[in-house]
């Protein structure tokens, strides 16, 4: 990249970053509420795509470490008094444990059978939750009601207030440009490229000394402890916590999210988290009385159009745009 290059991502990233901080004093309480939903989802995408898009590992419960994220940050804040920022990484740590621990019979499993023993987590997490012997901790089927926190200042922007959403906004979007760094440092290096050969090529991978046992499983703790992350963030973002929330279709849900952003693709996360928060609203507008098959023409038909998901589609306009313009080029100077 020239300096000039450089320059332009620079300019553009500021703009970007200030129409971001902006949104959320343009719009009126409940869609920054769903703003902050599409964050903490792109988030946990993000944390599927490493371990499908760019490892191959096909997973069904990532809802489960959602959950576990969740309730982590929840209990912490509830029976400790814990302030809600420093639970998240402490989420992301135990995650991070469970993950690895999963990575490791998960060596033996892959494709659909792998998918199956993650789906059966999913299955599980929510009825032990539930557990009687845990309901101290957890608050059995009724949850765990929270506080949202207030913003530690004052500030009117728009004839708008900083109330406890927006500034939650604010710390949703500090959280997820991390998180999408730390992604995008560690899948562009040498790391990248292990998950990349083993993804495709396992033999080849391990010909060339790259250590599947190792790489698998802490891709597997990477990709939980960012998903848990999100679980964390967004039990601060709804304020609650119950074991109903989490079921299977929250795992599916993230793997929708995950096909319509693009595998392997990071930026693909944000529009993962969109449509997972956005499509099944528009959907019971169009039909209360069948939302569900509504969202069902939705899916079908952004496969249909986007069969490489959202980026795959914007990268093929940019390669014929890019294409234009090298041809006009040519023909200019003959």
């Amino acid at each position: 990249m020239n300096i000039l290059n450089r320059k332009w991502v620079i300019l553009g990233s500021i703009v970007v970053l200030a129409v971001l901080l902006v949104a959320p004093f343009l719009v009126k309480n409940f869609r920054v509420f769903q703003m902050n939903l599409v964050i903490v989802y792109a988030i946990a995408i993000l944390g599927l795509n490493i371990l499908t898009g760019f490892n191959g590992q096909f997973s069904l419960g990532h809802g489960a470490f959602y959950a576990i994220g969740a309730y982590t940050a929840a209990i912490l804040m509830d029976k400790t008094g814990m302030v809600y920022w420093a639970t998240l990484p402490i989420a992301g740590v135990i995650c991070l444990g469970f993950g690895w621990l999963i990575g490791f019979p998960a060596l033996r499993l892959s494709g659909h059978y792998l998918a199956l023993a993650t789906f059966a987590l999913a299955l599980s997490i929510p009825q032990l939750l539930k557990y009687n012997h845990l309901e101290a901790l957890t608050g059995g089927v009724q949850g765990i009601v929270l506080a949202k926190p207030d913003a530690p200042f004052s500030l009117m922007m728009f004839g708008q207030r900083l109330n406890s959403d927006r500034w939650l906004y604010i710390v949703s979007l500090i959280v997820a440009i991390i998180m999408f760094w730390v992604a995008y440092n560690l899948l562009r290096g040498r790391v990248g490229r292990a998950l990349i050969a083993i993804r495709d090529h396992p033999i080849a991978a391990s010909a060339m000394g790259i250590n599947l046992t190792y790489f698998k499983s802490v891709t597997f703790g990477v990709s939980a402890a960012f998903t848990g992350v999100a679980g964390a963030l967004g039990a601060v973002v709804v304020a609650f916590v119950a074991p109903d929330s989490f079921t299977v279709f929250l795992s599916i849900s993230f793997l929708v999210g995950l096909v319509v952003g693009g595998l392997a693709s990071i930026p693909g996360a944000i529009f993962g988290g969109i449509f997972i928060q956005f499509i099944p609203n528009i959907a019971d507008e169009i039909s209360k009385a069948a939302p569900w098959a509504i969202y069902g023409i939705f899916l079908i038909t952004f496969m249909y159009v986007m069969p490489t998901g959202v980026m795959g589609l914007l990268r093929k306009i940019w390669e014929k745009i890019g294409h234009r313009h090298v041809d006009s080029d040519a023909s200019e100077h003959p």
